[in-house]
């Protein structure tokens, strides 16, 4: 175990983006051209190569108290000292206090977790994935396109909590709802109900287009 993972607080480089919100285990690519970003990741590649993302609210402007730490895994260096860099989602953290604003803010955090559960979770994962797939196959349906889920979705049930969420698409407030959750059976059913009042959108559309069709 790393000495950063032991502790359960620690400094953390933030960076917060615009209605964006990382899940563990989810792959996070970044062009960064901004100056105190670019020093900011040059610092960080020069120790654990780790940094917090945070949802910025863009009503508000301000960042979210919760996100989700970010490792870089392959980084590019482009003209002017630009960046490239691929990230994955490691753990969730909440921001107790700033350490310093500038030239780009740093948190205090800790590391936060789903509690444990003796619950099967299995049956309520089936259901997630099966109205995933109805919701797959009747937007292909609509738009007349071959849409295929992906081959490694997850069986496991916090691990396909955290894909679900984070392929929900245009509703960053949701996404981050679902991502403070600290229950994977509460973010499952959410999901669930999410998934089902899409599938039945989607259905009622299909059938308007079939029936002018």
């Amino acid at each position: 175990m790393a000495f950063s993972e032991s502790i359960s607080v620690r400094e953390l480089p933030l960076f917060p983006l615009p209605e964006l919100v990382l899940f563990p285990g989810r792959h996070l690519p970044l062009h960064v051209f901004e100056p105190r970003y670019r020093i900011m990741m040059n610092t960080i590649l020069q120790s654990d190569r780790r940094f917090g993302v945070l949802m910025l609210d863009p009503a508000s402007g301000q960042p979210a108290n919760v996100g989700c730490c970010a490792e870089i895994l392959h980084y590019q260096r482009l003209p002017d000292d630009r960046l490239k860099i691929l990230t994955i989602g490691q753990q969730r953290f909440r921001v107790l206090s700033y350490v310093r604003e500038k030239p780009y803010r740093v948190g205090l955090v800790e590391w936060i977790e789903d509690k444990p559960t003796s619950q099967d979770l299995s049956p309520l994962a089936s259901d997630v994935d099966r109205l995933l797939r109805d919701v797959v196959h009747l937007s292909a349906k609509l738009t007349n396109q071959d849409i295929d889920l992906p081959d490694n979705i997850p069986d496991i049930p916090i691990e396909l909590s955290y894909w679900v969420a984070s392929n929900l698409h245009g509703v960053a407030l949701e996404q981050q709802a679902l991502l403070e959750m600290d229950d994977t059976s509460v973010r499952l059913e959410r999901e669930a109900e999410i998934l089902t009042s899409t599938r039945n959108h989607l259905a009622a559309r299909t059938a308007l287009k079939e029936v002018l069709e």
